[in-house]
């Protein structure tokens, strides 16, 4: 017998008694699943780029592909990781330094990848305030602190909804630590509110900005931040769009740090969640 789809459908047989008919169920289109994602996409479903834009020149780029229940490795109890799969390609600030605020402590073991997924756990864990500051290792094994002078960098990211009083501020910062000498940060912003951007004097005071903007855009949905620094100056873009740029440029070498922190004081205790990266890329100019 042969059926439409979505028509009723009145069968006709034969029983001892006599005739029977009766009505199947009206039948529904069969649901087609949806396509898996291109291979090398993870959560986000935004594939991590292989080459460099017009002018850029990929130098170092993490898909996260490899699962670690604890993000870099080993901490040794001085300043190196080791034994995990990331732990020559990545460094995080170690367990006990204190953040900007100085209410929130940095922590390793709240660092794990699972599903092509870095995720960063914020929360208070035995009245500590566990914060973290991962940074690709851009010039190789055990050279944390050492970047490059000018780049592109790029992060895809999200944060769970509600953490209030947990910020990001995603930044480029002087190798010489020297706080005049520049700085530059976005995504930065506290999770419950909304993504900025600030570029930092650096012909005088380095708490003012030169570089001040607002995307009223907020963290719990995917998005793409880039930075694009060269000696002409900074820009700011997210997803794909110019959102702010200036001509003031730091001109000492500078790395990239993935601070998650806390946004000028302690959060409640009850307040937990995460942050996820999905991929980085970092590009040199041409």
């Amino acid at each position: 017998m042969t059926m439409q789809t979505g028509v009723p459908y009145v069968q006709t047989i034969h029983h001892d008694t006599g005739l029977v008919s009766f009505t199947l169920p009206k039948l529904g289109p069969v649901p087609i699943p949806p396509p898996p994602p291109p291979v090398g996409v993870g959560p986000s479903s935004v594939p991590m780029p292989t080459t460099g834009p017009t002018g850029w020149k990929l130098v170092f780029s993490e898909d996260f592909t490899t699962p670690a229940s604890v993000f870099p490795g080993t901490f040794d109890g001085s300043m190196k990781y080791s034994g995990g799969p990331y732990s020559s390609r990545w460094w995080t600030n170690p367990p006990g330094w204190k953040d900007t605020s100085g209410a929130g402590s940095y922590e390793y073991t709240n660092l794990s990848v699972a599903n092509s997924c870095l995720t960063i756990r914020l929360a208070t864990v035995g009245g500590v305030v566990q914060v973290a500051c991962p940074q690709p290792l851009l010039n190789g094994p055990n050279t944390e602190g050492s970047g490059s002078l000018y780049g592109r960098y790029d992060v895809c990211f999200k944060a769970d909804g509600g953490l209030n009083w947990f910020k990001t501020a995603f930044l480029l910062w002087p190798d010489n630590e020297v706080w005049a000498d520049g700085e530059i940060d976005f995504p930065e912003g506290d999770l419950g509110g909304t993504i900025n951007g600030y570029v930092h004097n650096i012909t005088g005071n380095p708490g003012a900005n030169v570089l001040a903007v607002g995307t009223g855009i907020p963290y719990i949905l995917w998005h793409v931040a880039t930075i694009e620094w060269t000696a002409a100056g900074v820009t700011f873009i997210l997803d794909g769009k110019t959102i702010g740029t200036t001509a003031t440029s730091p001109h000492v070498s500078m790395h990239w740090n993935l601070q998650c922190e806390t946004d000028g004081g302690a959060p409640n205790s009850n307040v937990a969640g995460n942050v996820y990266v999905d991929w980085v890329a970092i590009y040199s100019p041409v």
